[in-house]
């Protein structure tokens, strides 16, 4: 029964090919809108996670997620440190700085500022260079991205194509010289902005001059202390607002999603995409099945069980099912891995989004199976003998 019912689904290659060619579109939506979102939604805290050896972000107690940072006074960062159980506190300084190219156009750019001793919230992966060269007069380091993309030295002709940032190469940050010492690896932000940095005094002098510019104090709690326990001693001593890094960044996400449209506007585009693929593939699958009645209709005079029907029409549900999806999802992991490489937001496949996109399309052709062999159960064996 199962070759038969093959020989009827490829029979009609027309709507064979419009019942996958609907399912893939849909699986394409599902997969790659949800992607994109959980790619955009990570960037709002991507600098938080590259910060991985602090426990504790202590913070201004109006900061509602980490491009928020309100500037504390520098003598805020002894009193944490008076705080008990604290192993150590560094400061670090987080703003936007305008970066002057050779061509003259300006390009703003986040800029970090990372303890003078330490270097703690540094990048993790160095591609070349190591951090330990900040501590050289007037360098900083620079992300992989941003050096070959919006940092690149532009062409001297015009329309040419810019030449990726080096080791060796400067910068002009508010017009003072910056030697570039390293290239380093860093999660993408949501702005998409470059990433300089360099220590916490020099960033000071890069800055624009006031009163208050410490942005956020990095914690390292004792071992034989909680971090949630020394947050909350933190936030109690000092006034200020203090939180665990997963803490934080649930607070950063939080404000992405409630505080903007992004959460409806890409799962309005998901909703169209899982209703156009149903609606697309019932009524193929649905005209499939009319156009096929008549066989089914012997197969109930040869005594073919209403079980035996079923199973039939499964089959070929799940079979384009199958196919749609398999397509579906390899072409956008294709799209991904395209596009992996570029500026802006990359697309995140994860296994829990197949298993979910995967779901949504089972049950796009179960429906569609059910109202077919609901059809095909009311069919009355006689009429293939009629006219």
């Amino acid at each position: 029964m199962f070759q038969i019912a093959l020989k009827m689904l490829f029979g009609d290659r027309g709507k064979y090919i419009g019942i996958v060619t609907g399912i893939t579109l849909a699986s394409v939506l599902m997969i790659q809108q949800p992607g994109m979102l959980i790619s955009i939604l990570t960037m709002t805290y991507s600098f938080i996670t590259d910060v991985s050896l602090p426990d504790i972000w202590v913070m201004d107690p109006k900061v509602q997620q980490i491009d928020d940072s309100k500037p504390l006074l520098d003598t805020q960062l002894y009193r944490v440190r008076g705080v008990r159980g604290v192993e150590w506190a560094v400061p670090l300084y987080k703003g936007s700085q305008k970066v002057r190219l050779s061509n003259g156009e300006t390009v703003m750019s986040n800029l970090f500022g990372l303890d003078d001793a330490t270097l703690i919230g540094g990048p993790a992966v160095m591609i070349e260079g190591s951090l330990s060269e900040l501590r050289l007069p007037d360098t900083v380091i620079v992300d992989e991205a941003g050096a070959n993309g919006r940092l690149a030295k532009p062409s001297a002709t015009p329309g040419g194509q810019s030449t990726p940032l080096k080791v060796g190469d400067t910068l002009e940050l508010n017009e003072k010289r910056a030697l570039v010492v390293g290239i380093a690896r860093a999660g993408q932000t949501f702005g998409s902005q470059p990433i300089i940095y360099t220590t916490y005094s020099r960033a000071k002098n890069y800055a624009n001059s006031e009163r208050k510019m410490l942005s956020y104090i990095l914690v390292k709690a004792k071992s034989d202390e909680t971090r949630e326990t020394v947050a909350r001693r933190i936030a109690q001593k000092t006034n200020l607002a203090s939180y665990t890094a997963d803490e934080f960044k649930k607070k950063s996400l939080h404000y992405m999603v409630y505080n903007t449209t992004i959460i409806l506007n890409f799962g309005f585009v998901v909703l169209v995409g899982f209703i156009v693929g149903a609606a697309v593939t019932g009524q193929i699958f649905y005209n499939f099945t009319l156009d096929n009645l008549r066989y089914f209709a012997v197969f109930k005079a040869m005594g073919a069980t209403d079980r035996t029907l079923r199973m039939m029409i499964l089959f070929q549900a799940l079979l384009v099912g199958f196919v749609g999806f398999g397509i579906g999802a390899g072409a956008t992991a294709a799209f991904a891995a395209a596009t992996s490489h570029g500026n802006g937001p990359s697309l995140n496949i994860s296994w829990q989004l197949l298993l979910g996109s995967g779901g949504a399309v089972l049950f796009i052709v179960l429906i569609s199976a059910l109202v077919s062999i609901r059809k095909v159960l009311k069919l009355e064996a006689a009429v293939v003998f009629k006219g």
